[in-house]
């Protein structure tokens, strides 16, 4: 959540601009692939009006993360699913859709971490702040459902997240939708 909106304040349409051409920038190219100068062309600003919103890139790319963030949590608040299984399984459903889509192009979380090995850089910091965030979804989700060890459980279905994220970008779509379901099923019914 950007400063602007936690003093009550819409962000401006040229801060919006801004994160919205790097968003599609940063998914599509990468972020290191990416230069300040052609988010200012595409998003048509000033200079000087990318860096009264962003000091510096290191900053949009926190703010990219955050919203990405932000994106997940309203998705899982718009699931219509009623009990935490089902809820758990409608979020692995969703994941498999989007990842066979032919616009996926990998986890933003895992492929803004690899162009960010320091862990204690603040764009890994956010990362490592939205995987807590999920980490601690399934956490409650499992333990909502009845689980018998939903800490140790959690720690296995955001491996499988991962796994999913990245199987999806490099094999066949149908058998990663298949072997999630399946690993999804053998883990609940623990």
């Amino acid at each position: 959540m950007s400063a602007e909106t936690l003093e009550g304040r819409r962000p401006s349409p040229a801060r919006e601009r801004i994160l919205e051409t790097a968003t599609r920038l940063f998914y599509t190219e990468g972020v290191h692939s990416v230069g300040i100068d052609r988010i200012i062309a595409e998003a048509g600003v000033a200079k000087a009006t990318f860096y009264h919103h962003f000091p510096g890139k290191d900053d949009l790319v926190r703010a990219y993360v955050v919203q990405q963030t932000s994106l997940q949590h309203t998705l899982v608040t718009t699931l219509r699913a009623t009990s935490p299984r089902e809820k758990l399984m409608e979020i692995f459903a969703y994941m498999c859709e989007f990842g066979a889509g032919t616009s996926y192009r990998g986890c933003p979380f895992v492929n803004t971490a690899a162009e960010y090995p320091d862990p204690a850089h603040p764009v890994r910091q956010a990362i490592n702040e939205y995987r807590h965030w999920v980490r601690g979804l399934y956490r409650d989700l499992l333990a909502a459902d009845g689980h018998p060890d939903p800490e140790r459980t959690a720690d296995i279905v955001l491996l499988l997240r991962d796994g999913l994220v990245v199987g999806f970008d490099l094999d066949d779509p149908a058998t990663v939708r298949a072997a999630v379901q399946e690993a999804l099923a053998r883990v609940l019914a623990t």
